[in-house]
């Protein structure tokens, strides 16, 4: 970010600050009077829709309930606690393996597959930070904004591979699933995470957003049909919403609940996908709280 706009940010109005932003990521003026493209519309999005129930849904740890009343709770990966700080977390209570989460940004994870090995202050080193931040100062996506700071512990889990938990990400346009994409090799030590995009028959795309494609194909999950249906019930009523599964060997669970993919300000390779995405919004009336 330019250092002279994150040093001043809090003191800019949203949409200034997003318009500024706009531009220094996407190198383009933001239209939006007549938003086209899907980043342009996730903007419009973030100014002019502020749905209440979006602040329950972008928490990690609230939006369990709610799914778990849309699709039922053996979809839930089980939760272990949550805590208002982490020197309230007794690790002498948790399991050997299990996965620590900020429940109000994007990142905020630390994985504990062998508790024997587990370094706390490393853990302390990454989480504390980020509680005493708030997520929505990056690109104004305002549901953060009211979205309490906890840190949640979850079941440690693992997909066929034995040592990942691939995300299986579903592009949603009010209960019709488009898109998705395959995100691999995250937190790998010697390779950077890769993003694949398919449409909603499983097809490859030919564009990247904010990383390379794999090497090597990757196969259908078995649970892929399950994991579309479940995105078209959780999305209906939202004009755009990015629904986040894992399939391990066939049994999904739910990963998260999405509404501005990477704020919305990251720039597809080739550009027209951008406006391929976009087409599939139909912005709604405008909701101001």
């Amino acid at each position: 970010m330019n250092p002279v706009l994150e040093k001043i940010s809090h003191l800019i109005p949203d949409r200034l600050y997003i318009e500024l932003r706009f531009r220094e990521r996407m190198h383009k003026k933001l239209n939006l009077r007549n938003p086209q493209t899907y980043s342009e519309k996730l903007q419009w999005l973030k100014l002019y829709y502020h749905n209440p129930i979006l602040i329950k849904l972008v928490d990690k740890a609230d939006v369990k309930s709610w799914v778990s009343e849309q699709i039922g709770e053996e979809y839930i990966i089980p939760t272990i606690g949550v805590w208002d700080s982490f020197d309230e977390i007794d690790f002498s209570t948790l399991p050997n393996q299990f996965v620590l989460k900020c429940t109000h940004d994007s990142g905020g994870i630390y994985i504990v597959p062998d508790k024997t090995k587990f370094e706390i202050d490393k853990a302390r080193e990454k989480l504390v930070p980020r509680l005493k931040t708030s997520y929505y100062w990056h690109t104004r996506e305002w549901p953060y904004k009211y979205v309490k700071p906890r840190i949640i512990a979850e079941k440690f889990m693992v997909d066929e591979s034995g040592y990942e938990l691939k995300d299986y990400k579903f592009f949603c346009f009010d209960g019709k699933v488009k898109f998705l994409f395959i995100a691999t090799d995250r937190g790998a030590v010697d390779k950077e995470t890769k993003f694949d995009f398919y449409d909603e028959n499983f097809n490859h795309l030919p564009f990247k957003n904010g990383h390379e494609n794999s090497d090597h194909e990757l196969k259908c999950p078995m649970g892929f049909e399950e994991m579309k249906r479940l995105a078209s019930i959780l999305s209906v009523g939202f004009p755009e919403v990015r629904i986040d599964f894992y399939d391990i060997n066939g049994k999904v669970y739910f990963g998260e609940m999405t509404f501005f993919h990477w704020g919305g300000m990251m720039p597809f390779e080739p550009e027209e996908w951008d406006l391929v995405f976009g087409n599939q919004i139909k912005l709604p009336k405008k909701i101001r709280n």
